[in-house]
């Protein structure tokens, strides 16, 4: 049984922004621009997506 996941693109720089929401940045392992990462569908990882919705957005959703 496969997983769903969730691809993520970070659209937006995190220059300027609260150290909260970059550390969440680093946390879903987005650190430039246009960085795009597969990651488990969890409400931890949802959470930490809608936390920060100005920098990140959800391209696809897989699974």
């Amino acid at each position: 049984m496969s997983k769903k996941t969730i691809v993520v693109q970070q659209y937006a720089s995190a220059a300027r922004r609260p150290a909260v929401q970059t550390a969440t940045l680093k946390g879903l392992g987005l650190n430039k621009i246009r960085r795009t990462r597969e990651l488990e569908d969890t409400p931890a990882v949802r959470g930490m997506v809608n936390s920060i919705p100005h920098l990140v957005k959800i391209i696809e959703e897989r699974g």
